[in-house]
């Protein structure tokens, strides 16, 4: 049995920091999906198909990431893609403390799916899609955080 884990966001943009954790947690998993939730009810910056598009570009080179999207509830998605593991980042303290309640919902309506978390670099541990995300509408350099094919592609060099 493959080991297999959900890494799922609405990478709004993806960041520095969520390239890591993959690339962190890769030697931990024989797969990685890379899943864009889809929320109707979110407002996002970028379109469900440039997201996954930039997805695929990043994780190009690597053959144990995939990339996908859900709607519904995550729980649903991986058990429907024989995952058997949600790959999560920690940042701070109220991460954690929101990140344990969501975990052990999932272990229930996963029936036993684990959450499997890793903390984030200190090198990344401030940087959110939310701050990229007013950073970017503000007018000021995002570069620092988004990975290079991100950056280049907002910037018309893709």
């Amino acid at each position: 049995m493959s080991k297999i884990a959900v890494f799922p966001g609405s990478f709004d943009p993806i960041t520095v920091g969520h390239v890591d954790l993959v690339e962190r947690a890769l030697p931990l998993f024989d797969k990685i999906i890379v899943a864009v939730g889809v929320n109707n009810q979110k407002k996002t910056l970028y379109s469900l198909e440039k997201r996954l598009h930039w997805l695929e570009e990043v994780f190009q080179k690597d053959p144990k990431v995939e990339v996908g999207h859900f709607t519904g509830l995550t729980a649903h998605y991986a058990h429907s893609i024989g995952a058997g593991y949600l790959l999560r980042g920690l940042r701070n303290a109220s991460d954690f403390d929101y990140e344990k309640t969501i975990s052990q919902l999932n272990h229930i309506v996963g029936e036993g799916l684990e959450t499997i978390f890793l903390i984030s670099q200190p090198a990344y541990s401030h940087i959110s899609s939310t701050i990229v995300r007013e950073i970017i509408k503000g007018g000021g350099n995002a570069e620092p955080f988004l990975p290079v094919e991100v950056f280049r592609s907002m910037n018309g060099n893709s």
